[in-house]
């Protein structure tokens, strides 16, 4: 997971870190992302610990950064030591772009760092990202998990789609890209909202997808195009459950949603908040630690309910046209 802002500046930075037990993971992860222009989560197996780590500018954010752990420490009961190091803004930047080969996700797309040459890989649809400015660069089981949600869902033809919680607008673009339909993609950070916008350019969707920034389900613009055939929210385990309410009304009958940013130890949870909201269960993707959950909203005609025959000869149709 990557979430860049220093990139292309000469800033003095440091990388802080924190080692914390699963259970605290989200809450530490938040903490950093409101200091950090980078967050990175590494899993150790032996000990059985996550490692939280942020890129900053050196002395930046100091009251947010205290802020943020302080309040993750309460909410967890779980208080741990900052790690600093210095760290050069040039070897961050390369050591990034040579960690992001090509990422070949499913069985439909490639991701492309800007920093390699262009190419086609054949049967694959490329998405050129920037290593240095992206959140969600492909590398990640959330959005590897999300991405293969997609292909899986694809022979239904939303027709209107929605990105909540966008980062780079990788699952945006990927959407656009698959389906030929207009996406839009939200996000509550501006600095998402712009690289998003950037990377729609660069992939030539920029009238095809349309980024905006807002809060969860506030924003009119999100309202004004309901109701949703899809919905990604590749976000936190908490705000999703929050959020389960609102999207059950932005959605159409038997409308699709992907939900991903969870652990393994978090998808019974977030499940069950949306069914309460009267959604089920079609399918739960694994990479790694990382569970994407597609889901389907109630049908407004219970015999929408008994078409499987019938979606399983348009899925078979339309894997027979993308093959073509």
């Amino acid at each position: 997971m990557v979430h860049n802002k220093h990139a292309r500046h000469a800033t003095a930075l440091e990388t802080v870190s924190v080692t914390i037990p699963p259970d605290a993971l989200e809450a530490y992860e938040a903490a950093l992302l409101t200091a950090c222009g980078t967050v990175g989560l590494f899993f150790d197996e032996d000990a059985g610990t996550w490692q939280v780590e942020g890129v900053k500018g050196l002395g930046e954010n100091e009251a947010e950064l205290a802020a943020g752990l302080a309040l993750a420490a309460f909410v967890t009961g779980i208080k741990v030591p900052l790690a600093r190091a210095a760290t050069e803004a040039e070897g961050w930047l390369a050591r990034t772009q040579a960690a992001f080969p090509e990422q070949l996700v499913g069985d439909r797309f490639a991701l492309q760092g800007t920093h390699l040459a262009p190419h086609v890989t054949p049967g694959r649809i490329a998405l050129r990202i920037d290593a240095g400015v992206a959140f969600g660069s492909g590398e990640h089981g959330s959005t590897r998990g999300c991405l293969r949600a997609l292909e899986s869902v694809a022979y239904r033809h939303p027709r209107r789609i929605l990105d909540l919680g966008t980062g780079s607008g990788i699952l945006a673009m990927a959407a656009a890209k698959l389906l030929h339909r207009p996406v839009l993609g939200t996000d509550i950070d501006p600095w998402s909202v712009r690289v998003s916008t950037e990377n729609a350019r660069r992939n030539q969707l920029g009238r095809s997808v349309r980024f905006l920034r807002a809060d969860g389900w506030s924003a009119p613009e999100i309202g004004r195009g309901a109701p949703y055939d899809l919905v990604f929210a590749n976000i936190l385990a908490r705000p999703l459950c929050a959020m389960a309410h609102a999207l059950a009304g932005h959605l159409s009958p038997g409308g699709t949603v992907i939900l991903a940013g969870l652990l393994d130890t978090q998808a019974r949870m977030v499940l069950a908040a949306h069914r309460r909201q009267g959604m089920r269960l079609e399918r739960r993707i694994s990479e790694g630690r990382w569970t994407t959950l597609v889901l389907r909203g109630h049908s407004a005609n219970a015999c929408a309910d008994m078409v499987g025959a019938i979606e399983t000869h348009a899925r078979a149709g339309f894997d027979r046209h993308q093959s073509l």
